[in-house]
């Protein structure tokens, strides 16, 4: 095998978050709908949002994606109410939380210093936008050659439609490319299903035992310059 690309998930692969609150995250929008009485609004919005996620990818293959608004709309359905301005506030509540792995910026450019295409894929409801600006700020931005954000696809990880968007902008094929993800089912499973050697990140969860199995396991994305020439 000649690695010709590496990929990466987002979310608790390159980024990393401080301790947060999933309910405060929505009560910021819920106090702009609702600033009488914000609370039983936030809560059905971090119920909405749950079940979004897991229709697709809990107990689903990745068909459908959307976006905040989608989740919002479902819970706030009265088109007078301020859903852009809601969307806008729960957005800003994670400016806080949103941080990005240390390593990952010097990992990423030794890989593109060896001539490695990289690239991003990320299950997300969340716009291009914000994922865009998070990752400039860390330097990162730059350094992804391709970012695919599942809100603007028709599926999402596991699916195999999610993968290939992403192979196919960066004119790689599934036997040349290495897909590096922290989640078994999402990122493993799914990137393995469509002939990608997979790289399981342990460092940041407890990983539960599991019948998938990946290539290769590693605490840090900065093992994988010591991983990569042994492929």
């Amino acid at each position: 095998m000649t690695v010709e690309a590496v990929l990466f998930d987002w979310g608790g692969t390159l980024s990393t978050h401080a301790d947060f609150d999933l309910l405060a995250m929505w009560r910021a929008a819920a106090e702009v709908l609702d600033p009488a009485d914000p609370e039983p609004l936030a809560q059905r919005l971090l119920d909405a949002e749950h079940a979004w996620w897991d229709e697709r990818v809990g107990t689903g293959d990745g068909t459908g994606s959307g976006t905040t608004e989608d989740i919002v709309r479902s819970v706030a359905q009265t088109t007078q109410l301020p859903v852009q301005q809601a969307i806008s506030a729960y957005h800003g509540a994670w400016d806080r939380a949103v941080d990005h792995d240390p390593a990952a910026r010097g990992t990423l450019k030794a890989l593109k210093d060896r001539g490695l295409k990289t690239g991003l894929l990320s299950n997300t409801h969340w716009p291009r936008e914000l994922h865009e600006r998070w990752l400039a700020e860390a330097g990162l931005l730059e350094l992804l050659d391709v970012r695919v954000y599942t809100c603007e696809l028709t599926h999402m990880k596991p699916h195999p439609q999610a993968f290939h968007t992403l192979l196919d902008a960066l004119d790689v094929t599934p036997g040349r490319a290495v897909f590096v993800g922290d989640r078994l089912r999402d990122d493993i499973e799914g990137a393995q299903g469509v002939g990608l050697r997979a790289v399981l990140l342990t460092g940041r969860h407890p990983v539960l035992p599991s019948a998938i199995v990946p290539d290769a396991e590693m605490a840090s994305v900065a093992g994988l310059l010591e991983l990569l020439p042994s492929w």
